[in-house]
């Protein structure tokens, strides 16, 4: 029986996909809110997409996870050279070699403390990273959640105000 009106399936919700808000990748057809990185919820477009088999990613995640594994590799942009490593609890000193793994041991407890202090959601209270942040009342949130808090209309930094930790449009 023929499939009239209808479009491909969502490769991420598998809901139809019609032609006005699909974007394709790797043979697959998205909705342009689905097309999200599978790992941190970045939305994607043709420029930062890295497709592997049925997943997509951005390009960092995607480097992370499936590019070469070592120092120096899948950490992203880097570190500038005069980066002493004092954030990460390291004590190394300019101009001396850094040694694979350290001479005494770490704390894990304060490392794991340090790679899960991510600022969280006032409105949500899950946690938000870099990419998804926008700040208003002197509180970070997720695009997502930056709404009026009455009519839940979506707020720019021209049209914010906050009263008591919650967000209001002007």
């Amino acid at each position: 029986m023929p499939n009239w009106g209808g479009g491909a399936k969502c490769g991420a919700c598998e809901k139809t996909v019609y032609h006005a808000e699909e974007i394709q990748c790797n043979g697959r057809s998205f909705h342009k809110s689905c097309f999200l990185c599978m790992a941190c919820r970045k939305a994607l477009d043709s420029t930062t997409v890295a497709a592997h088999e049925s997943e997509i990613y951005c390009k960092t995640c995607y480097g992370r996870k499936y590019g070469p594994k070592g120092v120096g590799f899948g950490q992203g942009a880097g570190c500038l050279s005069t980066d002493t490593g004092d954030h990460l609890g390291l004590n190394l000193q300019q101009g001396s070699p850094k040694p694979a793994r350290p001479s005494t041991p770490t704390n894990a407890s304060k490392f794991a403390k340090k790679m899960v202090d991510v600022d969280k959601c006032p409105r949500c209270g899950k946690s938000v990273y870099a990419a998804e942040k926008i700040m208003g009342g002197g509180k970070p949130w997720h695009k997502t959640c930056f709404r009026c808090a009455i009519c839940g209309k979506s707020l720019e930094s021209t049209n914010v105000t906050d009263k008591d930790g919650e967000l209001y449009c002007k």
